[in-house]
């Protein structure tokens, strides 16, 4: 059993009410359990919502040395870091020790978050979330390190 980004299974949570289905990831949940989370509803932030990024990777904004906002700088971290807490208690109340979480989001990144421009680029760094179940010893990997024949 594993937590997976719900984008990734074709749900709409993202900020912009797309999906981001994974092939890959709808394959694997036709041989085990995946429950879909969507650390930024779960932080209590509607869909749709403003675009948001984080100014600094999610280690520092858990150590409030950054934080996540919106183009028009409204401060979202609070709402990153209840995400966060809860897509943990989801993943400890069932005992879970590992995640499938989006790659390039600033909550799920998983090594590769925006880089807090608004620009479509990319920086080095995990997501709130990411951070946050490593932190946690969950082992968490993105959509793009599964492999076709061999689950993650």
């Amino acid at each position: 059993m594993k937590i997976c980004s719900a984008c990734l299974l074709g749900l709409k949570t993202r900020y912009d009410e797309k999906t981001k289905t994974n092939k890959k990831v709808c394959d694997l949940i036709k041989k085990e359990t995946l429950i879909p989370v969507c650390p930024e509803q779960l932080g209590g932030l509607p869909t749709p919502r403003k675009p948001s990024e984080p100014t600094r990777d999610g280690n520092e904004i858990i150590k409030r040395k950054g934080k996540v906002i919106t183009e028009d700088g409204e401060n979202l971290t609070q709402k990153f870091l209840q995400g966060a807490r809860e897509t943990y208690k989801i993943a400890k109340k069932y005992d879970i020790k590992k995640a499938i979480l989006k790659q390039g989001s600033p909550s799920c990144g998983v090594g590769k978050i925006p880089n807090g421009n608004f620009n479509s680029q990319t920086t080095k760094g995990d997501g709130v979330t990411t951070a946050y179940l490593k932190k946690k010893e969950i082992t968490v990997i993105s959509e793009e390190e599964i492999r076709s024949t061999t689950p993650p």
